[in-house]
């Protein structure tokens, strides 16, 4: 069955760097694009970056992020990386990989959780 594990998430001081990974299982990974989400506490979850399928998969970001976060992959580790830089605390979430498969579902791993402050 599809597995999405996440891990990385860490307390950092802001300006921090944190590299975030979900190892992938049950489907074939290359073929699929993957995205990280975050939910914050008390807010709704929102989508953070995406990277296409393929060895050089093209890469979207949310506003929020753009310029600090970068979304990577490793086809032949089924993982998905989120390298994290210059963290502010209103990046302090809960983060999730997610994949949505050709059959529409979509999954979701546990979440890991992402603390920045002083």
């Amino acid at each position: 069955q599809v597995q999405l594990v996440e891990s990385g998430g860490d307390l950092v001081q802001p300006g921090g760097s944190l590299r975030l990974s979900c190892a992938a299982s049950g489907f074939t990974f290359s073929n699929y694009a993957m995205s990280w989400y975050r939910r914050a506490p008390g807010k709704e979850r929102e989508w953070v970056a995406r990277i296409t399928s393929g060895a050089g998969g093209s890469t979207n970001y949310a506003e929020s992020v753009k310029g600090r976060f970068t979304i990577s992959r490793d086809n032949a580790k089924n993982t998905v990386y989120l390298q994290m830089n210059n963290l502010k605390p209103e990046d302090t979430a809960v983060y999730y990989c997610n994949v949505v498969l050709l059959t529409g579902r979509s999954y979701w791993g546990q979440g890991t959780q992402v603390t920045v402050s002083s």
